[in-house]
């Protein structure tokens, strides 16, 4: 199965970035239940936010937007997975083209704009699973429309609270127009205090299900002071470090398409988004964990995303170029590291490198 998932992979790079990635999501619909589990070595187990992760690498928002591969994507070898953005309402989001493939540089553009069939689609499908195993979390974000942003994230917790394992508040997007906004000050005081107030609301039919804020590399070091703040003093369960950019390295190679407008992922967001992590595990003081996201391509960059301060890591570009077995090449890859250096668990390793990172790119 894994050699079709393969040669499958390798016809999908002769289509439009967009058509590729929709067929590739119809192939794992057919495929998922014929996938045999992934195992994961018991070293590589965490506890973060309340939930038992069989290991820390996890898939991030934005290659499952709908909610209809979850259990594949666990079943390839991931710890978690996340869904989404899901917005309350059905969206078709930005003109196409709007998804660039920059191979030159590992890396991709999109400008999608939250495009999704909305809760009420992906809910039914969470719903379906719900007696399975496994973490999926839910991505949730405004519709480009809405007249009252905060209500649709305050929606997304109500609508999806008895199906989430944990929920990932997207205020980072660069593709929806002022939606970064909501991440500063006492707009977002605002937001953290409707979100979580809304999740404990849930508590009593839900259970209690983490939420975390997912942030943008492109802050500044006292827009992030003010975010750690807020977060800390509202006791939110983590954040996620980080979204895409919208500033362009001067390493890109990959000719024109460099300029389109959008968010940029992949290799070229490592340094940059491991640096924003850094920051914010030093200001967060282990009040709460982190997800480190970003340019994770390797078993090496999934360390170097631990040692700089994440709890647990995500990844989804680096799939277009290295393919599904690279889950399993970072598991085992991690494994060797914990082994070669005699250590128990990679808990031991979070945050060791952090001071290394200050000022990097400060400003």
């Amino acid at each position: 199965m894994r050699t079709l998932l393969d040669l499958g992979q390798s016809i999908l790079k002769r289509f439009d970035p967009e058509r590729a990635h929709a067929l590739a999501i119809h192939g794992l619909e057919i495929t998922s239940p014929f996938l045999a589990q992934s195992s994961s070595d018991p070293c590589l187990s965490v506890n973060a936010f309340g939930l038992s992760f069989p290991n820390p690498l996890g898939l991030a928002a934005g290659f499952d937007k709908n909610g209809q591969v979850p259990d594949a994507m666990l079943r390839l070898g991931f710890g978690f997975a996340e869904v989404g953005t899901v917005t309350p309402k059905p969206q078709v989001g930005n003109p196409k083209p709007r998804l660039f493939r920059l191979p030159a540089d590992e890396a991709v553009i999109n400008r999608f704009g939250f495009n999704g069939e909305g809760a009420a689609s992906v809910l039914k499908r969470l719903e379906e699973r719900a007696h399975r195993q496994g973490i999926v979390g839910v991505n949730i974000g405004a519709n480009k429309d809405s007249k009252d942003r905060i209500a649709d994230y305050v929606s997304g917790i109500t609508t999806f609270a008895p199906v989430a394992s944990y929920f990932a508040v997207n205020v980072s997007s660069p593709n929806t127009p002022g939606l970064r906004d909501l991440q500063y000050g006492a707009e977002f005081d605002k937001l953290v205090a409707h979100v979580l107030d809304a999740r404990d609301q849930q508590i009593a039919g839900a259970g209690r299900k983490p939420v975390l804020f997912k942030i943008s590399p492109d802050l500044t070091l006292a827009e992030l002071d003010d975010i750690v703040r807020i977060a800390r003093a509202r006791r939110v369960d983590g954040l996620i470090v980080s979204n895409t950019t919208v500033s362009r390295p001067s390493t890109l190679e990959s000719g024109k398409v460099t300029h389109e407008i959008g968010g940029l992922s992949g290799k070229p967001l490592f340094d940059h988004s491991t640096w924003m992590l850094a920051e914010t595990f030093l200001r967060v003081e282990k009040q709460f964990p982190l997800i480190g996201v970003g340019g994770v391509s390797s078993a090496e960059t999934a360390i170097a995303k631990i040692e700089a301060g994440a709890t647990l890591i995500q990844l989804y570009s680096a799939l277009t170029y290295r393919g599904i077995n690279l889950v399993n090449e970072i598991k085992r890859g991690l494994s060797e590291y914990l082994w070669i250096n005699s250590q128990p668990s990679h808990e031991i390793l979070i945050g060791r490198t952090a001071h290394k990172w200050q000022g990097r790119f400060a400003k």
